[in-house]
């Protein structure tokens, strides 16, 4: 977010009339750099959001605003304990309440609105129950548990996200007054009679809790990395160094001049590096977050010492200054209006499009500026009751919260209008007498495969989404198998694989379902059979961690993905310990540059080859599953906003099927004495894939097929094991 806390304390000279008004004491001089400074961070986040090349880590202008807010709150604080020995918490409180919530309650209602308006149902409902955590101000956090999500890790994001950095400076206000407070109940019981106040016991525990607080970053940018972007204590340092700049301002003042002005440049050089050479691959907030961090700092406090030719006069520019002005209102509108736009005007934003959404942004946030922030942030009888003002921020708050509840309640679970669709069954043929020109497993496989189909034709030419589709719309992103959720499948900083075992426990006749999570997407098929065969099935799966000897980086860790690493070797050395008779293989194919390999190269087919003949060194038959098609949606969400027609969702065959991969994925299986299923035909015809088979919803998500569906197919893919199984 941006430096909430600057407006109301960057105050004109106007305002030092506040002492009369609310008896507090009067604020700090006017920091017209510092103003300047918030039109930097502010242009930083809205040009990289809006996607101009070369701004890559633009997000840093939120650490920016982080700083400031921590020098601006830290020094009001400091000032106020020094002159009345106590600090004023109702007037605190109630000065953040009519700064930040009025138009911050306006952009978050007005969004929902639009959101309720514009967005496919699913992700309407999704967007509001966003909207409502954030006027809570624990958005932030709702954003963190979400990123730990694999399941939801490609998920759209928000037009709430941003508010997650108001989240952390409403967190930042709550807990900062009661740390000076306390370290002020602390000195006080100490100091000598009539010694004067001494900012060195604020000073080092600010130390401590930046130190604290930047090694919790650390950590957890490596190994939570939602948490670390997000969540107060990965944050706090940030907030920590602008305050420690506020306690030591009189040290800042005696700097030389010269000394002060390089100190000041050398901060702006460090932000325009931060934003040019970060992006989004970058582990963040870490060590990088210094980068910002001290320029921000250095820029702060080198405008405390005054210097007329260093970089606070460029800052002080009127330009920068009423954009600085603007910042607040400009951040909170810039990023719905950029993702909402598209939806409105019918296709993705180009770069003319782009500009255009910054710039409407922009004067949306004028109007706010001038019709709500200015009013109710002056308003005399506003400034001289703090109840007043904690009143009606409390009023802003309920009403953002109601609006959200209200629309959460318009905006119904889609449900199909079409008629009722027959469930989609799947028959094995009786036994039919031996033939000595077609194998019995072949024709099993074909016969089963043959029923798919024609139903997969009769579901490709249906338009609307059928009244009993299974699961509902609503329900499919829980439609997920059970070893999700019982720790079968190993999340991104898990290694190990705990015994997953389902089937008949004790038989001798071991199937092991190995892969990423498309592995486990057909585990409730498996083990159906497995009970119907009485195998002991044994499920080993770790999320974007498909088996081959492959190097990888994870874009969600944002490092090399030591635990994929660690949890291959183990499994192989399982697998070679165990001797399964079947080994079935399944994994993603949406893999790209950022995981350090593509699907379907030179590379990953060599690796299928070489993991085949690996698998079948262990005693065991093996068994590739072919990928399902791509449907390049997040179908539910598709499906639910185009109820009507259901084929506007379905993608052609040709984006949805490598049928070139899969071609070479079944030669290098060949090689290595592996059996390969191409299983497209399942999901279908010559032209197109669609979403719906029979009553049956395939996806759950944008790329993970339902229980319902893989449960359906669990005939043919037991044939396809006891083909595999029949080999010699």
């Amino acid at each position: 977010m941006i430096g909430t806390a600057s407006s109301e304390l960057l105050v004109r000279q106007a305002d030092s009339n506040d002492r009369t008004l609310n008896a507090r004491p009067a604020r700090a001089g006017f920091r017209a750099d510092v103003e300047g400074l918030r039109a930097v961070a502010v242009l930083a986040v809205v040009v990289f959001h809006a996607g101009a090349p070369g701004v890559g880590g633009g997000f840093v202008g939120v650490d920016i605003f982080f700083v400031i807010s921590g020098f601006l709150i830290t020094g009001m604080l400091w000032r106020e304990m020094v002159a009345t020995g106590t600090i004023g918490l109702a007037w605190f409180y109630g000065a953040r309440a009519r700064r930040l919530l009025p138009a911050a309650g306006i952009v978050l209602v007005a969004t929902a609105v639009a959101a309720a308006m514009l967005l496919p149902p699913l992700q309407a409902r999704e967007v509001l129950g966003d909207g409502i955590a954030n006027a809570l101000y624990a958005g932030n956090y709702r954003l963190a548990m979400h990123g730990t999500d694999y399941l939801a890790a490609d998920a759209p994001p928000s037009p709430f996200q941003h508010y997650w950095s108001l989240g952390v400076e409403e967190q930042f206000y709550v807990l900062w007054p009661a740390l000076i407070i306390g370290i002020a109940w602390f000195v006080q019981r100490r100091r000598r009679p009539g010694a004067d106040a001494s900012p060195v016991p604020y000073l080092l525990v600010l130390t401590v809790v930046a130190a604290v607080s930047f090694v919790v970053s650390l950590a957890w940018t490596g190994t939570l990395p939602s948490w670390a972007f997000f969540a107060l204590p990965a944050r706090a340092w940030e907030l920590a160094v602008g305050g420690i700049v506020a306690l030591s301002v009189p040290v800042w003042r005696r700097f030389p001049v010269p000394l002060a002005t390089v100190a000041g440049w050398l901060g702006l050089v460090l932000i325009l590096v931060s934003c040019t050479n970060l992006d989004g691959r970058t582990p963040y907030p870490g060590t990088a977050a210094l980068l910002p961090v001290l320029g921000a700092a250095l820029i702060v406090a080198a405008g405390c010492a005054g210097p007329r030719l260093g970089v606070g006069r460029v800052l002080s520019a009127a330009p920068l200054r009423a954009l600085g002005r603007l910042s607040y209102s400009w951040y909170l509108w810039h990023w719905p209006v950029l993702l909402l736009a598209p939806r409105l005007v019918g296709h993705p934003l180009d770069a003319v499009g782009s500009v255009g959404a910054v710039v409407t942004a922009g004067g949306l946030a004028m109007l706010t500026l001038w019709f709500v922030e200015d009013p109710a942030r002056f308003a005399a009888p506003l400034r001289r009751s703090a109840t007043l003002s904690l009143v009606g921020g409390g009023i802003v708050t309920a009403v953002a919260v109601i609006v959200g509840v209200v629309l959460l309640m318009l905006v119904p679970a889609p449900v199909g209008r079409g008629a009722a669709a027959e469930a989609l069954t799947v028959v094995a043929a009786p036994d039919a007498p031996p033939s000595h020109a077609v194998d019995p497993n072949d024709a099993a496989v074909q016969q089963l495969t043959a029923q798919v189909q024609a139903a997969v034709a009769a579901s490709a030419e249906s338009h609307s989404v059928p009244s009993n589709l299974s699961p509902a719309l609503a329900d499919a992103p829980g439609d997920k198998a059970a070893v999700f959720g019982n720790g079968c499948v190993r999340s991104w900083l898990d290694v190990g694989q705990p015994e997953c075992a389902s089937g008949d426990l004790g038989s001798a006749n071991t199937v092991a379902l190995v892969g990423d999570s498309h592995a486990a997407m057909w585990s409730p098929a498996f083990e159906q059979i497995a009970e119907q065969r009485h195998w002991r099935l044994e499920t080993m799966s770790k999320v974007t961690c498909p088996l081959m000897e492959l190097p990888i980086t994870s874009p969600y860790l944002g490092r090399e993905y030591t635990e994929c690493v660690q949890w291959r070797h183990q499994i192989l050395a399982r697998l070679q310990a165990e001797h399964p008779r079947l080994i079935v293989l399944s994994m993603s194919r949406r893999y790209g540059g950022d995981f350090g390999f593509t699907t379907y190269d030179q590379t990953w087919i060599d690796s299928l080859s070489h993991l085949t003949t690996q698998l079948r060194a262990t005693g065991a038959n093996v068994l590739v599953l072919g990928p399902i098609p791509d449907p390049h949606t997040t179908v539910p969400t598709c499906l639910s906003d185009h109820l009507d027609d259901a084929l506007v969702c379905s993608p052609p065959r040709p984006v949805a099927v490598n049928d070139a991969g899969i071609t070479a994925e079944r030669a290098a299986t060949s090689a290595g004495d592996g059996h390969y299923a191409d299983l497209t035909a399942l999901f279908c015809t010559t032209d197109r894939c669609p979403l719906i088979t029979r009553n049956n919803l395939i996806y759950r998500d944008d790329n993970h097929m339902t229980v319902t569906y893989a449960k359906s197919l669990a005939p043919i893919v037991a044939a396809l094991a006891d083909r595999a199984l029949a080999r010699a």
